[in-house]
C-alpha cells in the first residue's frame, strides 16, 4: 500500500480498482459517488441541511438550527444558514403526553420561508407547545442552502 502526502493533490476522478470510478469531484466542488449498481448520487443533494431533536422547547441536538421559539400552538424553527428558496422538504415526527399512554403524533409544517418555518401538532387535542405537551419532537430538512 502506498501513501501520498502533500498540500494539494489534483485529480480528475478517484478510482477504486479495475479502473472503476467510485467518486468524482468536479471543478465546481460537486461530489458524485457510486451508489448501488450503476446508480450515482450527488452528495450535496443527499445530505440533510437542517435537523433537530426537541423536548418541549429545549433543543437536545441539532444542525443548522439557530433557535426555536414557542408560538403558542406552534413551534417556530429558525435556521443558522438560510435556504436558497422555500421549496425544501421537511420530515417530522414526535410523541405527545397527556393521554392514557404516550403516543406518536403527526406534526404539520407551515409559514415556510428561507430563514424559518413553523411546526405544529396535528391532533384532535390541539394541545400545542404552550402546554409543553410534546415529550419528543424531531424534524429533518432537505433542499438547497443559500
Amino acid at each position: 500500500m502506498s501513501t501520498i502526502v502533500g498540500t494539494n493533490i489534483e485529480v480528475t476522478n478517484i478510482k477504486f480498482d479495475s479502473d472503476t470510478t467510485s467518486m468524482i469531484i468536479s471543478n465546481a466542488g460537486q461530489v458524485t459517488v457510486q451508489g448501488e449498481g450503476t446508480n450515482t448520487t450527488n452528495l450535496q443533494q443527499g445530505l440533510a441541511k437542517q435537523w433537530m431533536s426537541v423536548t418541549n422547547t429545549t433543543i437536545n441536538g441539532s444542525l443548522n438550527t439557530s433557535s426555536i421559539s414557542d408560538g403558542g400552538d406552534w413551534l417556530n424553527v429558525n435556521y443558522t444558514t438560510n435556504m436558497a428558496n422555500d421549496d425544501y422538504s421537511v420530515a417530522t415526527g414526535g410523541s405527545q403526553s397527556g393521554y392514557a399512554t404516550n403516543r406518536g403524533t403527526a406534526i404539520g409544517v407551515s409559514a415556510v420561508a428561507t430563514s424559518s418555518r413553523d411546526e405544529w401538532a396535528m391532533t384532535e387535542a390541539e394541545a400545542g407547545y404552550a402546554s409543553g405537551a410534546f415529550i419528543l419532537h424531531t424534524s429533518t430538512m432537505h433542499g438547497d442552502l443559500a
